[in-house]
């Protein structure tokens, strides 16, 4: 195995374990590794930290899968996933679901691996040339510690560029899904699309925050925006509220809305094709209030460079749907970049809430679902950050 040297005093992130090492961090290589290959990491003197993928094209140059000499080969794999399998026992059952991620990348020990469950569908993305090398021992794993029929890829992620990688997408093995997979958190059904939708094909980790806005929408006039295919409004329609306004840019994705209201037997919501920041500017302008307010926008930050912009549209976003809600009402607000920590978050959400006018009281710290589990070491796994809040 080829062996990356680090440079001196560069080496304590990788004792605490975290996963990730920049390029800045490495000394020397005792040959040049090919893209993906697994090679030895030793701190300056030699001695041995870990076993990681290399990466050439990426900042990150090494991922790693293990922090002792071992090889990184099916059966490891295969225990690696196991345990990852492991950790989520009995999550199905908990959560009344048949949706599911099994695996969730560094926080599982799996750099650049993710994947989630669907019925009997596995999808999974790729981003890493480490993943990628493995790929077919991972597949060829999974299905059979899942029984799944099939396995589905959607590695068409940014990510990959960084990685020098060409997005793929396609069946990898058993059965071709079909168009549409319909899956049920509780009660509520969802139409799936695992070729084209977002991510593998639905935000599986707003799961549980789907059920807490739901429970607290009864009675209430909800504003669901970015809705992609619906899942906070049909949530909240199904467990009782008095109306929903969803409002998206895409028309697909509200063309499966109205296929998601449809499935759980529900009466016509309202579906609003167009820009959300102008629409909630003509809501504002037509004095038109609500009394659940959800802002569930898309990563507005990749990297930490973007962060100061991404700050200025939460902000934006904040302050628009405070201003439309009610006395009384609620706000469920989000956000997914995770170059955006919790804390810096909640501070924009208090600007937003100050220049609103608006005396805001937080009763729930939102953030992804437990089958995205996160790892103590790898802070960068908790992405979805989120706060539940009574506005007077």
């Amino acid at each position: 195995m080829k062996i990356v040297r680090l440079r001196p005093g560069r080496d304590k992130a990788t004792r605490r374990h975290h996963p990730w090492i920049f390029s800045g961090a490495i000394g020397s290589l005792s040959r040049e590794p090919e893209p993906g290959e697994d090679v030895l990491v030793t701190d300056a003197d030699g001695a041995p930290l870990g076993v990681g993928a290399w990466s050439p094209a990426s900042q990150i140059q090494i991922r790693l899968w293990r922090f002792d000499e071992g090889a990184v080969d099916a059966d490891f794999l295969h225990a690696r996933l196991a345990a990852a399998l492991a950790v989520r026992a009995g999550m199905a059952e908990r959560f009344d679901t048949d949706a599911l991620r099994l695996v969730n990348a560094e926080a599982d020990g799996l750099p650049g691996v993710t994947v989630d469950r669907y019925g009997d569908v596995l999808v999974g993305q790729f981003a890493t040339v480490g993943a990628e090398r493995h790929k077919a021992e991972i597949v060829e794993a999974l299905l059979a510690l899942t029984g799944a029929a099939s396995f589905y890829e959607r590695s068409d992620v940014d990510a990959r560029k960084h990685e020098g990688l060409e997005p793929a997408r396609g069946l990898l093995a058993g059965a071709e899904p079909p168009e549409r997979i319909v899956i049920h958190e509780g009660p509520v059904r969802f139409e799936v699309d695992v070729r084209e939708g977002h991510k593998t094909g639905f935000y599986l980790d707003q799961r549980e925050n789907r059920r807490l806005v739901a429970e607290a929408a009864k009675g209430r006039r909800v504003l669901n925006t970015f809705c992609y295919t619906g899942g906070f409004g049909v949530a909240a329609q199904s467990a009782g509220a008095e109306a929903v306004t969803h409002v998206d840019l895409s028309a697909p994705a509200l063309a499966q809305a109205r296929r998601n209201t449809a499935l759980n037997g529900l009466p016509e919501a309202e579906f609003i094709q167009g820009n959300v920041f102008q629409e909630l500017r003509g809501f504002r302008d037509r004095a038109r209030d609500f009394d659940l307010v959800v802002l569930d926008p898309p990563k507005f930050a990749d990297t930490r460079k973007l962060a100061e912009k991404a700050l200025r549209g939460y902000k934006d976003i904040n302050l628009l749907g405070l201003k439309l809600l009610a006395p009384g009402g609620l706000l469920a607000t989000f956000s997914c970049s995770g170059a955006i920590d919790a804390a810096t978050f909640r501070m924009v959400v208090a600007e937003a809430a100050r220049d609103a006018g608006r005396n805001v009281r937080i009763l729930r710290e939102l953030r992804q679902a437990p089958d995205h589990v996160e790892a103590l070491t790898f802070p960068e796994g908790l992405y979805l950050k989120g706060l539940l809040c009574h506005v007077e």
